[in-house]
C-alpha cells in the first residue's frame, strides 16, 4: 500500500463520522491541555520564587536562631527561639574573612496608623547595611544611618506598597508622622519597589532603627536574622562553615547537632524551594496525564466498534489482495491520526489555559517547549499502544468469514 493510499484512507475513515472522531479525541485534548498547564504553572511558579529568593540580595547568607535541644521533651521550632544577638552580629563581622557587609535585622508585625488609615505589616528593625545586604534601592530620601541607630532615633523607611496603603499611590510622604504600636515614628524615607506579593515582600515592610525596634517597640536585646553578605559566590561556602565554627564558639555548643541556630544561603533556600516545586509539578502533571489514558481508552473502544462495523470491508479488502500488513497500518494509522488531532489541539488548548491563568490570576506560567514536546510524545505513545490491538484484530481477521458477516 502506497503512503499516499495509506493517508487517503485515513482521512476518509475519520471524517466520515466526525462527531464520533471528535468526542474520542476530546480526552487526548483534554490531558495535554492540562498536563501543558500544569508544568507551566509549577515552572512558572519556581521561575518567580527563584527570582523572588535572589532580589533578596547578592551573595546573602542568613543566620536564624533555631532550638537547642535538651533533656525537656518539649522544644520550640527553628526560628522561634532567641539565641541571636547584636554582639552575634558584631562578631561576625569582625571575625569572619570574606564578608562583604552584616545587617542583624528584629522584624515584627505591627498596626500602623497614618491620616486617618491603617494597615498591618511587618516592622524592621535593622542597621545603615541592610540597604547593601538586601539590594535595596531608595526612591525617595535616604535610609537608617548609623546615627540613628545610636540615637534610637523614631524615624522610619516605608516601602512601597506601605507608603500607598498608608498615604496614597505616587504621593510623597517624608517629614509625615506614622503611629506603629501607639508610637510615632517620623517618615524619613521610601524604597523602590522590587515587586513580589505576600509576607516576604519588601515592598510590603516599613524599616527603623534596630536599636529603636529592640528598646522602644519590642523590648527585647535579641535579633530575628543576622543577614550576611559574602564578597563572592566562590566563598560563600567557606564563610558559611566560618560563622557556624564562631557561633558554636559564642554559645559555648561543640555538638553541631545542638546549634541553636542554622546557617542557610540563597543556594540552600533555592534547592529547597525547587524541590518541593519540581515534585507538586510532577504530581500535578501526573493527575492531569490520567486523562490521556482515559483518552486512550476511548480510542481503543472506537477502533475496536470501528473494526466490528468494517468487517465486510476488511473481507472484500483481502480478498482482493490485501496483506495483513496493509490492513494493520490502515487501523493503525487511524489511531495515531486521532491522537495526532488530539494532540495538536491539546497543545493549542494548553498554551491558551496558561496564557488565561496568568491574565486572569496573575499567577506566573512559564511554557517550555519541554512540556509541549512530553506531552505530545506521551499521546504519539498512547495512539500506537492503543491502537494496536484493534489494528491486530482487524488484520487477523479471516477474509472469508469476514466477508459473510451481517
Amino acid at each position: 500500500m502506497l503512503i499516499t493510499d495509506l493517508f487517503e484512507e485515513t482521512y476518509f475513515a475519520i471524517s466520515a463520522n466526525k462527531t464520533r472522531s471528535g468526542l474520542t479525541i476530546l480526552g487526548i485534548v483534554i490531558g495535554i491541555g492540562s498536563v501543558i498547564a500544569m508544568i507551566s504553572i509549577g515552572q512558572g511558579s519556581t521561575a518567580s520564587i527563584e527570582t523572588s529568593i535572589q532580589s533578596m540580595g547578592s551573595n546573602l547568607i542568613t543566620v536564624r536562631p533555631g532550638s537547642q535541644r535538651s533533656f525537656s521533651p518539649v522544644s520550640s521550632g527553628r526560628g522561634s527561639a532567641q539565641t541571636l544577638t547584636i554582639e552575634d552580629a558584631e562578631a561576625i563581622a569582625k571575625e569572619v574573612s570574606f564578608v562583604q557587609a552584616v545587617a542583624p535585622e528584629l522584624s515584627q508585625r505591627y498596626q500602623i496608623v497614618a491620616k486617618g488609615k491603617n494597615t498591618n505589616t511587618q516592622i524592621v528593625g535593622t542597621t545603615a547595611s541592610y540597604l547593601s545586604v538586601k539590594n535595596i534601592e531608595m526612591d525617595q530620601s535616604s535610609f537608617i544611618s548609623e546615627q540613628n541607630v545610636i540615637s534610637q532615633s523614631k524615624v522610619a523607611i516605608l516601602g512601597a506598597t506601605t507608603r500607598d496603603d498608608l498615604f496614597g499611590e505616587g504621593t510623597n510622604p517624608i517629614g509625615q508622622t506614622i503611629r506603629i504600636n501607639g508610637i510615632n515614628f517620623k517618615v524619613i524615607g521610601v524604597t523602590k519597589s522590587k515587586g513580589g506579593t505576600g509576607f516576604g515582600s519588601q515592598d510590603d515592610m516599613i524599616f527603623i532603627p534596630i536599636s529603636t525596634c529592640q528598646k522602644i517597640l519590642a523590648g527585647a536585646d535579641y535579633v530575628s536574622t543576622i543577614n550576611v553578605q559574602a564578597n563572592s559566590p566562590q566563598v560563600m561556602t567557606q564563610v558559611q562553615t566560618d560563622i557556624t565554627t564562631l557561633l558554636m564558639r559564642l554559645h559555648n555548643i561543640s555538638d553541631p547537632q545542638l546549634a541553636d541556630f542554622s546557617v542557610l544561603s540563597q543556594e540552600d533556600i533555592l534547592a529547597s524551594v525547587s524541590s518541593i516545586t519540581e515534585t507538586m509539578t510532577i504530581l500535578l502533571a501526573s493527575i492531569a496525564g490520567i486523562s490521556l489514558v482515559v483518552g486512550g481508552i476511548g480510542i481503543m473502544n472506537m477502533m475496536m466498534t470501528t473494526v466490528t462495523e468494517r468487517t465486510r470491508e476488511i473481507g472484500l479488502r483481502k480478498a482482493i489482495g490485501a496483506k495483513r500488513l496493509d490492513i494493520n497500518l490502515q487501523f493503525l494509522a487511524e489511531a495515531v491520526m486521532l491522537t495526532f488531532l488530539g494532540g495538536i489541539v491539546g497543545i493549542i488548548l494548553g498554551i491558551g489555559l496558561a496564557y488565561g491563568i496568568t491574565l486572569f490570576t496573575s499567577t506566573a506560567t512559564k511554557i517550555s517547549l519541554f512540556s509541549i514536546i512530553l506531552a505530545f510524545s506521551v499521546s504519539a505513545v498512547i495512539g500506537i499502544g492503543f491502537g494496536y490491538w484493534p489494528a491486530q484484530k482487524a488484520a487477523k481477521l479471516n477474509p472469508i468469514e469476514a466477508l459473510r458477516y451481517e
